[in-house]
């Protein structure tokens, strides 16, 4: 080989040497999704988010598949124009149309046009709640118990355990002060039928052999 084309040969690897040199590590993955609580809006034909106690908005995209945009026109078709959303996802740069970015969601946690939203005071601390109609009846789980409340009955407080079940299931259990309580619940859609709020979770409560069932979604102590 000639002294002019070793030289060629030399140059064309300089490239590929410095790029081996300069690259130090694996590319940055996209931000992990964050939970959030807010409002929900709908103008020109856009869905618009704004966190709890903040006044910047977001326009949302349904990037996860998540159902979000159905069961907003589901619930907005109703009558209601201000939703409430419990959902997780990832928050972007400037969007236009005058929202302060865009949220890309990727999890669906609870959407409501009625009930305890933003001033829900319990939902941190909660692990999850769970409730049905016909009668009526709400499970809370925290840390330190298990409630279950109905109407016209002082609430009913137990310890509990729990069990992870494959599938995502889940099964609270207690037997205590003579009363046998179980909650199951699994990651399924679940719909009100009062209200058409939309739960990530549906549960079954078996109380005292008895069985109801209905919807659930984690608190603010579980994502």
């Amino acid at each position: 080989m000639s002294i002019t084309r070793t030289l060629l040969a030399s140059f064309a690897l300089l490239p590929l040497l410095t790029a081996c040199q300069v690259y130090t590590g694996k590319p940055e993955g996209p931000p992990p999704a964050t939970r959030l609580q807010g409002q929900l809006q709908a103008q020109g034909g856009q869905l618009f988010f704004t966190p709890c106690q903040e006044q910047r908005r977001f326009a949302l995209v349904d990037s996860g598949n998540t159902g979000v945009t159905r069961a907003a026109a589901e619930l907005l078709a109703d009558g209601q124009t201000v939703l409430f959303t419990d959902l997780a996802g990832r928050l972007g740069g400037s969007q236009g149309n005058g929202s302060d970015g865009r949220l890309e969601v990727s999890q669906l946690y609870r959407i409501q046009g009625e009930g305890h939203g933003c001033d829900d005071l319990n939902f941190k601390r909660l692990t999850l709640r769970a409730s049905g109609n016909e009668p009526f009846w709400q499970v809370e789980v925290s840390g330190k118990g298990l409630v279950l409340n109905r109407p016209d009955q002082p609430p009913l407080a137990l310890p509990y355990l729990e069990e992870q079940l494959p599938e995502g299931r889940l099964n609270f259990s207690s037997e205590a002060n003579g009363r046998r309580l179980e909650l199951w619940v699994a990651p399924q859609r679940c719909v009100d039928g009062m209200s058409g709020a939309v739960s990530h979770l549906s549960a079954e409560l078996r109380l005292d052999g008895q069985v109801q069932r209905g919807c659930a979604h984690f608190g603010g102590a579980r994502n």
